[in-house]
């Protein structure tokens, strides 16, 4: 089983240092401590295992040190900054395998950027040695890039001329979008195997300056220390210790303290189900911070971004995510309010990141999501995204058995901002692009309490059955999804998924998925 629940006392591929506002994580792979046998990591190539590393480093920079202010991202090893993908480990791979992999790393990238442009943690890299493939890949997610000047040490994009494979998790996109390196010096780039080096690659906009070797930690040190002092950080904070999760698998049975998941291997699903907090959430920054970890939002948004990971990697079978919730809607809106209220606050922005990237992880999830709001639910503010993030939704009309309230949806404030898409837009403008009668129905609505047939008139749901026919309408989704090729749904849901303007993201992930399913050639689609 692939773990992705870690901690810097259990890294084997990266170190961690600090030094007042500026923070080093330092690349230093074993080769020996690959996820699977048959491969070595040398050169400080990378598999899934290193990037859950990374990943993990990087939330703990945002919750653990708001006193930092700039990250430098550099190599440990002398001469060689990072190889890229490990192309043995690859070659052993299912293809699940490589489609999860590509895409939590990208989503990894994805996250620095995050933290350079809202947690104000400018992250630089200081690229000391070759940096290839998915080694330049992670450089450009980072918002300046600083190459040794050695007459050796290049970056590269050596994919197409090597290996005849596309750059596939955002080395090509990032050149041109994020770099703007003109076209005709990308095209030439990314089709030279050995890279570009020097004043050339400085020229070309592939890295921002280069530093001769003997100056190189005296400028990376300066260069830190200039960013940092742009923060908005508080220096003198302290930040929340990130604890280890519960998480309890017994059987079929997944269990966190705010999330559960219960698989059907015969029908290929996962029921998931997302509680509302027990009792109202601290409204004062001193008691929020005292609470830390434990805090509502921020433990819902771990317990489901691990369960989301630990599904894409330990469950690619289950084709069909089935989303509920459960609890009380009051402490849920009440929740959403302190978020607001206090979003000035550094722990709190970082909170609301953290969820809007939690979020944002299922949109480009390859699988069919179908929610279901049930009397008991709670889709309010932050958890009616969940409902919104659905491929289709199911909303029962009435009672079950003539027990329970009637099953409500309300949307408060954070449906209508904090929680953006890939493409820069809410769930709720997404879904209605270009519709704005309906997006003012729709916001002329927040915070009342909607009922089965409000909520599908205003377009807040797919369906809304009666009792009568609740039961055989959601059965027949579910087995009708079931029967169909899980990748010809993927590249399906992931066009339909992404609506509106086209962005960094969007474009990562569009090229991504239709890169990794081949989707006309899997034997599970051509029968």
């Amino acid at each position: 089983m692939i773990e992705f629940r870690t901690s810097p006392e259990q890294y084997k591929h990266w170190k961690l240092s600090f030094d007042g506002p500026v923070a080093t994580i330092a690349m230093d792979v074993n080769e020996d401590g690959g996820l699977k046998p048959g491969y070595q990591l040398k050169l400080n190539s990378y598999d899934l295992g290193v990037d859950i590393e990374l990943y993990d480093a990087v939330q703990r920079m945002r919750f653990e040190h708001p006193e930092v202010g700039s990250v430098v991202l550099t190599s440990a090893k002398d001469n060689v900054f990072c190889a890229g993908a490990n192309i043995k480990m690859l070659g052993i791979s299912a293809h699940a395998e490589k489609v999860n992999f590509c895409k939590f790393t990208n989503e990894t990238r994805n996250g620095i950027e995050d933290a350079s442009n809202f947690s104000r943690q400018t992250f630089l890299c200081a690229v000391n040695g070759t940096a290839a493939g998915g080694g330049y890949e992670l450089a450009l997610a980072c918002e300046h890039i600083m190459l040794v000047d050695d007459n050796s040490s290049a970056v590269s994009l050596p994919e197409v001329p090597l290996l005849a494979v596309l750059p596939g998790t955002g080395g090509l996109t990032r050149v041109v979008d994020k770099r703007m390196v003109r076209r005709d010096h990308a095209d030439f780039f990314c089709t030279l195997n050995e890279g570009i080096r020097g004043s050339r690659a400085v020229s070309w906009k592939l890295v921002d300056e280069i530093v001769p070797r003997s100056k190189m930690v005296e400028t990376v040190k300066t260069r830190a220390q200039e960013f940092a002092a742009k923060t908005d950080r508080p220096k003198d904070a302290k930040g929340i210790a990130l604890t280890p999760l519960n998480r309890d698998i017994s059987g079929d049975k997944i269990t966190y303290d705010n999330v559960s998941a219960v698989i059907d291997r015969a029908a290929k699903s996962v029921t998931i189900t997302v509680k509302a907090p027990t009792k109202a959430v601290p409204a004062d920054v001193k008691a929020i911070h005292a609470e830390g970890a434990a805090f509502w939002p921020l433990a819902v948004a771990r317990d489901l971004d691990d369960l989301i990971l630990h599904l894409r990697a330990n469950e690619p079978v289950m084709g069909i995510w089935v989303m509920k919730t459960q609890g009380d809607s009051d402490l849920v809106a009440q929740a959403d309010e302190v978020l607001l209220k206090n979003a000035n606050d550094w722990l709190v922005r970082e909170i609301t990141l953290y969820l809007k990237r939690t979020l944002k992880r299922i949109d480009v999830t390859s699988r069919t999501v179908i929610t279901l709001v049930e009397p008991g639910s709670c889709f309010t503010g932050t958890l009616a995204e969940l409902l919104f993030v659905a491929d289709r939704s199911f909303m029962l009309d009435g009672t079950l058995d003539g027990g329970n309230e009637p099953a409500k949806v309300r949307l408060t404030d954070m449906n209508f901002g904090p929680y953006p898409m890939g493409n820069g837009l809410t769930r709720l403008q997404t879904r209605f692009l270009g519709d704005d009668a309906a997006l003012k129905a729709v916001t002329g609505a927040k915070g009342k309490d909607l009922d089965a047939l409000e909520s599908e008139a205003l377009g807040l749901v797919t369906f809304a059955p009666d009792d009568i026919d609740w039961e055989d309408e959601v059965r027949i989704a579910i087995e009708e999804r079931a029967s169909m090729s899980p990748d010809a749904l993927t590249g399906m849901e992931a066009s339909l998924r992404f609506a509106g303007p086209e962005t960094l993201e969007t474009k990562i992930f569009g090229r991504l998925t239709a890169w990794q399913n081949w989707i006309f050639q899997r034997p599970n689609a051509v029968g």
